[in-house]
């Protein structure tokens, strides 16, 4: 499984650069190494991509994004999947995925998708795997941040937004290794809290040699 994705990750830098999987350039300087995966979660609209590629990209690591790669692995757009398969088989492929990313290769920066807590299963995964940051943004900011929510049904009724979000922070607080509020505050706040968290926490590892 680890040279069928590392095939596939290699055909995604070239097709659509680094969109979904960012890779530090191999003549950069190595600033930090990670000790495991580090998690981004949390509901749509938290800056869950947006964090991960700027802290990738800060400390030249690693990250992809998890239904970025899920679409280019099944051939079909995420709501295709939903459309076409139905929830449970899409739950049931993004598992399947966040497993190779957890136990397969070497860690990087995974962004999943708000619903990645929705299953035991991918819960238990995150729970063990790795370090868990939990992005927490209430639903009317995320809905500003987003701004065209044409594609985001969930958003066409800013209660029912409201609702989802509420009942999915247990979950989201269940696998949580550090919680983050958002709200308010800009990509370098949120990025400098991240890697401060993640240093503190042995996770994030200056290289000193």
């Amino acid at each position: 499984m680890s040279e069928q994705r590392d095939s596939l990750l290699k055909a995604i830098v070239e097709e659509t650069g680094d969109r979904i999987f960012i890779q530090p350039d191999k003549n950069d300087m190595v600033l930090y190494r990670l000790k495991a995966p580090v998690f981004f979660i949390g509901f749509m609209g938290a800056g869950k991509t947006t964090i991960s590629r700027r802290l990738a990209r800060v400390c030249r690591l690693a990250c992809i994004d998890l239904d970025g790669y899920i679409e280019r692995r099944e051939g079909m757009t995420c709501s295709q999947i939903f459309a076409d398969c139905g929830e449970p088989r899409f739950r049931e492929i993004e598992t399947d995925v966040l497993r190779e990313f957890a136990y397969e290769g070497d860690p990087m920066i995974v962004s999943c998708g708000g619903g990645v807590i929705k299953t035991k299963e991918s819960r238990e995964i995150l729970k063990d795997a790795g370090f868990v940051v939990y992005l927490q943004v209430d639903a009317d900011e995320a809905k500003e941040r987003i701004g065209d929510t044409s594609s985001r049904p969930l958003f066409q009724n800013i209660m029912n937004a409201r609702r989802t979000n509420e009942e999915r922070k247990p979950l989201y607080l269940e696998c949580a290794d550090a919680w983050i509020a958002t709200n308010g505050k800009s990509v370098w706040q949120i990025t400098n809290e991240v890697q401060d968290t993640l240093i503190k926490a042995g996770v994030l590892c200056p290289v000193t040699e």
